[in-house]
Parts: structure tokens; sequence; C-alpha cells
């Protein structure tokens, strides 16, 4: 059993080795909970599950934690801008803590919708806050920080090397900024873990240095810490996380126990949108809840997340959504035609796409490919109880809920009923003005038409 991950860390590709057989121990960065996850942040959950279930599947156990961040969160991953939680509770004149439950509670029906199966453990990091503290006081403890009036910096000239996931020059990284330097950094890189809190500072905590809150890169290197120790297999989150945010985190680590917290560093690529990027002001920030209003359900976009290999940018359109709707709906009759069959088949044949499927998912999560697979057993002409199990067993990967789905009785709306009524009773009268308008509203209202000897028929 042979698996092989693309590690950031590496830049390259390679068999993965547990730390412990019996346990693999991953973190996952979760949402920040100051507003409904659009259509992109789900893609990195969607991975998240995909990676999950293909380890659960090669026979492992998981530790998993994922954070939710509810607690004070610039709108830069750097040390500038505004608070996103300070932000979104004078968007709503709400509290703060008030905000974080409802939008946490948001993204957690978002994922159940999407068959996403839940860490083992999540971390919100208000609950936390003495674990950061702590962490906090070792770091600084071990001399690499300093402090200003109002902030504890963590030093990133202290490392042997500060950049080692991205790869990237600092000294390059300060010529090119964008903004000012901030003068109270000894270093461009530098970033705070400890900031005391001004008056009107709603969230904020007593500490060590007064009334004061986290920096926001210091709850997953302790919440991480706490629960999986300072050293585990995996970390996941999203490529826009690689140049600051993991890049801290592994700084804090190396200041509090010398060492780079994950073997693996895995990162899912952007969704793009229309091949553009997403945006407030193009109006694309797409949630699942404007998909299902279009008519899509949550399992459609998990479906059209497989036509992608993870590391690779997946560009999203109505016209490929339409094309996963199709393709979901025609695995499912396939699916249902075998849970009708009687044929027999040989455990040779099932053998060899059952390691057809386990080659492609241990590729990498190379998805694409195991889907290839899936619909060679769907088309196969010979329909067997044999190839739905077999389908069944390559459901739990794809967690596309299979064992559930039952083909759904055309139980048409009273108002639609009576159209049809009409439409009737307009052929009957050779009324065909009459009846082409009924058609046409029928098919508006999202129903296909069809004429038979028996009457109008109708379906959804």
């Amino acid at each position: 059993m042979s698996i092989k991950f693309y590690n950031t860390l590496t830049r390259k590709k390679e068999d993965f080795k547990p730390i412990d057989e019996k346990e693999i121990k991953m973190y996952s960065c979760g949402p920040t909970v100051y507003y409904f996850a659009h259509i992109g942040n789900l893609r990195a959950y969607l991975f998240m599950d995909t990676l999950r279930r293909v380890l659960k599947y090669n026979g492992y156990k998981l530790k998993h934690v994922m954070n939710i961040t509810d607690v004070g969160h610039l709108v830069s991953d750097a040390d500038e801008g505004e608070d996103k939680m300070m932000k979104a509770a004078k968007r709503e004149n709400k509290d703060p803590f008030e905000i974080a439950k409802f939008y946490m509670d948001a993204f957690l029906a978002d994922i159940d919708k999407l068959n996403v199966d839940r860490p083992e453990i999540i971390a919100r990091a208000t609950e936390h806050i003495n674990v950061m503290e702590e962490y906090v006081k070792k770091i600084i403890e071990n001399g690499f920080t300093y402090q200003t009036e109002d902030t504890v910096y963590f030093d990133t000239s202290k490392l042997d090397k500060y950049g080692v996931l991205s790869n990237r020059n600092v000294e390059d990284q300060k010529a090119g900024a964008r903004v000012e330097f901030d003068q109270n950094k000894k270093n461009i890189s530098d970033f705070a873990l400890w900031i005391k809190a001004p008056e009107n500072h709603i969230m904020k905590w007593d500490s060590f240095f007064g009334k004061s809150y986290p920096g926001w890169h210091l709850e997953c290197s302790a919440m991480g810490c706490k629960y999986l120790g300072d050293h585990f297999d995996i970390h996941t989150g999203g490529v826009d996380h690689i140049p600051i945010h993991h890049e801290n985190e592994i700084a804090q680590s190396k200041g509090y126990s010398g060492k780079i917290p994950a073997n693996f560093w895995m990162h899912v690529e952007f969704l793009q949108i229309n091949g553009g990027k997403m945006s407030k002001s193009l109006n694309n920030l797409y949630t699942l809840k404007d998909l299902e209003d279009k008519g899509y359900e949550p399992l459609v976009y998990r479906m059209f997340n497989f036509t992608s290999n993870y590391r690779a940018q997946i560009n999203f359109t109505f016209e490929a959504m339409d094309s996963a709707k199709i393709a979901l709906n025609r695995l499912r009759e396939g699916y249902l035609k075998h849970c009708e069959g009687n044929s027999d088949v040989s455990n040779d044949e099932i053998t060899a796409y059952k390691q057809r499927f386990l080659d492609a998912i241990n590729d990498d999560l190379n998805m694409p490919v195991a889907m290839s697979v899936v619909w060679d057993v769907i088309k196969n002409p010979n329909k067997s109880q044999k190839f739905k199990n077999l389908l069944l067993e390559f459901d739990e990967v794809l967690g596309l809920n299979l064992k559930n789905y039952k083909k759904e009785e055309n139980v048409l709306p009273e108002d639609v009923l009576e159209l049809v009524k009409a439409r009737n009773e307009a052929r009957i009268n050779k009324n065909w003005t009459e009846s082409d308008r009924i058609r046409d509203i029928l098919i508006e209202m999202g129903y296909t038409v069809k004429d038979s000897k028996e009457g109008t028929i109708v379906q959804k």
C-alpha cells in the first residue's frame, strides 16, 4: 500500500510515511467566521474531506483538528488592516461573539450539506486563549520575541531561515512591499504574537500583557500542539496560506519547540469564476445557498470539484455546474441499475477495478482518474449486485451518499397539475396556441414537457 502526496515543504511528490502507523495526526486551517463561506472557501474543505476519506479508505485511523477563528483576524494576513470580527460586528450592529456563533453554525451547516466528514476535533479560538498565552510565554522564554509598547512581536531574524515553505527571499519582499514598512518591527517579516487591546476593542482578555488578544497566526500553532503534539503528519490549507500564515506557523513552532510541526504541508488551489478571480466588486462571491437557489443541490458542487486535481485551479461556470448536475444524475441512475441487476461477474474483474481506483486516489488524490474508473463500472453492460457494492465502497471516498439515494417519485405541485389539466383540455380542443403558451410556462418553471397518447407528461 503506497500513498504519494505532493509536499509543499519539499516541492515534490513523496511517499507518505506516517509517524505512527496506528493513527494519522492532521491539522486543517478552518474558517474565520465573520460572514458566510463562499464556494471558493468551501473547495478547501472538500479537499480536506477527500484527503480524510482516502486515508480512511487505506485503513488509517485519524486524529484531525480544525480550528474556528472566532477571535480577531486582520483583513490582511500581515499585521495591518481592520479586524474582520470587529468589522462584521459594526456591519450588523451585533456583539462579535454573537456574530461568530451565527456564522460558525452557518459554516458547519454548509459542510454538512456537502457531506463533509467533520474532523474529530473542532477547536474554537476563543476557547483556547489560555493555551495560546502559555504558548507565547514559552516563545518569549526561548528568546524569539521583542516587545513594543502594545505588541509582542516574533523576531524572524532569530531563525535559521524564514520562508522555508514559500522559499521566498525576505529582502525581495521588503523591496517590493506595497505598504510602508512598519517602523515598530525590526524586520519586515516579523509578526504580532500578542497585542494590547485598545479601550474600544471588545474581544480582549486578561493576560501577562494586560487586556489583550492573540495575533491570528498563533491559534493554529497553539491548538495544533495541544491536541496533536509538536510534531504531526499533515497540515492542510489553501495556497493563500503559504506565503504568510503557514510560514508564521512554522516560525512560531520553531520558536516554541525547535521543530517544523508537520511533515507534509498540502495546499488546495484557488477556484476561479468564469476564468477570473472572485470579488465583491464583480458580484460573484457565490455561497452554497446561492447555488441551491439556482437549482443545484450541494452534492452537485461536490461532483464538480472531482473534475480537477486539488493542486490545479478549477474554473467555475454555471455551464460546468449543469454538466456536473447531469453527471451526478447519470451516476445515480447507473447505480440504481446495478442495484436491480442479477448478472454474475468475476472476482478478478472486481479486483481490477478496485486496484485502478486505489492507484488513482493514492496518487496525490487524482480524483479525475478515480472518477473514470467509477464511470467504467457504471457503464458496464453486466448489471450486478457486485458492482453495486463496489460503487458503495468507492463512495466511501466520493462522499456522494449513494446508499441513501432513491429515485424520486414525480409528485407535481397543485399549480403545475392545474396547468397540465388546462393544457390537456387545450389539446383536446385543438387550441394549439394555448397549448404552446402553457408548455412555455411549464418550461420556465423548470419542467420538461412531453406529449403522449395519454396526454401531457411533465417532469421536474
